[in-house]
């Protein structure tokens, strides 16, 4: 079996990360999105959902069964101790999930693997679990417009999210490679991304060839 390469992908909220974990499935990398194991643990019937009802209580699960993240969004940025706790629960499941899926793309025959991890550089396993990390990086200005416009969130909890992830410039300083995504237009994004993938092990086809150049 051949080894697949392994891409730590990462960037601030708002950065647009999750673009270029796009742009690179469309060029034939398998993504391992962290954030949507995340999202499927605490959706209803989801592995961490009865270990956050035992830890938090009723009022932080739906009718329905699913973590209420906005209760719990407002309780882990009031309270690091509870973010804490909520992290012991998830982390482990979605690790284990990630590394699942990782095993099984790679027997699959995928030549590149992104492990599209927001806490990537929180997260002390993955700088020798990868082979590169690639951080998408933007202003804080940029990071603050771009959350506002797309999740209705006010100037204060944008912020707050912030300020719960690595800064900007421990983000920066593990990453082998940088792209800057601010004031550049999606063409140009996906330019600087076409022009990375073949060291990621991603061959471009003949159109995408036309659109790099």
């Amino acid at each position: 079996m051949t080894r697949a390469f392994k891409l730590g992908l990462t960037g601030g909220i708002g950065s647009g990360k999750s673009t270029v974990a796009s742009l690179l499935a469309e060029l034939g990398a398998a993504v391992l999105d962290a954030d949507a194991i995340a999202r499927a643990v605490t959706a209803p019937g989801g592995m961490a959902m009865e270990p956050i009802r035992q830890a938090f209580g009723a009022d932080f699960v739906t009718p329905a069964g699913a973590l209420d993240r906005d209760r719990m969004r407002r309780l882990a940025y009031a309270d690091p101790q509870a973010r804490g706790r909520l992290e012991a629960i998830i982390h482990p499941l979605v690790n284990q999930e990630i590394w699942r899926q990782a095993q099984a793309a790679e027997a699959a025959g995928q030549r590149c693997l992104v492990f599209d991890v927001p806490l990537l550089v929180e997260s002390a396993q993955w700088r020798s679990a990868v082979d590169q990390i690639l951080v998408i990086d933007c202003s804080p200005q940029t990071q603050i417009a771009r959350v506002m416009a797309r999740n209705g969130l006010d100037r204060a909890a944008v912020l707050a999210i912030m300020a719960s992830q690595a800064s900007r410039e421990q983000r920066t300083s593990i990453a082998d490679l940088v792209i800057f995504n601010d004031g550049i237009s999606p063409a140009e994004l996906a330019h600087q991304v076409h022009k990375l993938a073949p060291g990621f092990g991603l061959s471009l086809t003949h159109t995408q060839r036309t659109l790099a150049h």
